[in-house]
């Protein structure tokens, strides 16, 4: 590590030092959020597999580090008890936190359908289909959200739910006598989404619901460009650390228009700033 790496590094860690009462704030606001977005990446620590794991919303940010069990997403101190939505993938470590609802990310699943209709697009047409309406479904979402709309009404849900199941029938349907290996993974994320179909539509029967979970995914993502940045690894697991809470300070001040100098500036000279609320009135 050269002189001003190392500089980086030990302003880093003193300011994750003082951070204390933000990352207590920030836990609080979130654990009281009717919606939240939760995503993990994977990053690397003193030559081990680590993971950085966050919640937030548009106006906040709370990052911390573990590996991917159920007992390391708990150590965030927001999920465990929490009684809104959670937005997230289909990563099963989020399964024990049965006092929230769940929301499956539709980008992902738009995926998931989109990589397999790519292969066996003439034995696939299902997947082709509940895209069609998880897209439509969507849309529907996006304009009754804009127009100050309650919830979609009763007839157009049940038209979504209908074109829904239909499309996983023929999913199940057109898989289940083959023997292929295409499928066998149609056929598995055909019954994937007749399983999940109230957490894969929540979007549609609560507007209060974002369609994906890329709010996690963006504020996420500074752990790749870092790792990126400093050779594929930090040096310590507690570099990981201090980078994860100062990260979560940094972002959450942006969100509310604050500058990252002036946020640390305001830091050491007279403590951490503060979000007021869980948004701005």
């Amino acid at each position: 590590m050269n002189v001003s790496a190392g500089f980086v590094a030990g302003i880093r860690g003193k300011a994750a030092r003082l951070l204390a009462p933000f990352m207590d704030r920030v836990r609080e606001l979130l654990h009281a959020v009717p919606v939240l977005y939760a995503d993990e990446t994977p990053a690397r620590a003193a030559g081990n597999l680590r993971y950085v794991h966050v919640a937030c919303t548009e106006f906040l940010t709370a990052m911390h580090t573990g590996d991917r069990t159920s007992e390391a997403i708990d150590a965030g101190g927001i999920l465990p008890g929490y009684a809104g939505t959670i937005v997230r993938d289909g990563y099963k470590g989020y399964e024990h936190l049965t006092d929230a609802l769940h929301a499956w990310c539709g980008a992902h699943g738009l995926r998931d359908l989109a990589g397999l209709h790519r292969f066996d697009p003439g034995g696939q047409v299902w997947a082709r289909s509940m895209a069609g309406l998880l897209i439509d479904a969507n849309a529907q979402a996006t304009a009754a959200r804009a127009a100050g709309q309650a919830g979609l009404s009763d007839a157009g849900l049940a038209r979504i739910r209908s074109w829904y199941r239909g499309a996983v029938a023929k999913g199940i349907a057109d898989n289940q006598a083959k023997r292929t290996q295409i499928a066998k993974d149609g056929l598995r994320l055909a019954r994937r989404f007749r399983d999940h179909e109230d957490m894969i539509l929540r979007f549609a029967t609560d507007l209060a619901v974002g369609f994906t979970s890329n709010q996690a995914e963006r504020d996420v993502r500074p752990v790749k460009v870092q790792q990126r940045t400093s050779g594929g690894t930090w040096r310590t697991l507690l570099g990981l650390a201090d980078f994860a809470i100062v990260q979560s300070y940094l972002s959450t001040a942006a969100k509310w228009g604050i500058d990252a100098l002036d946020a640390l500036t305001r830091l050491f000279a007279d403590g951490p700033w503060l979000p007021p609320a869980t948004a701005p009135p």
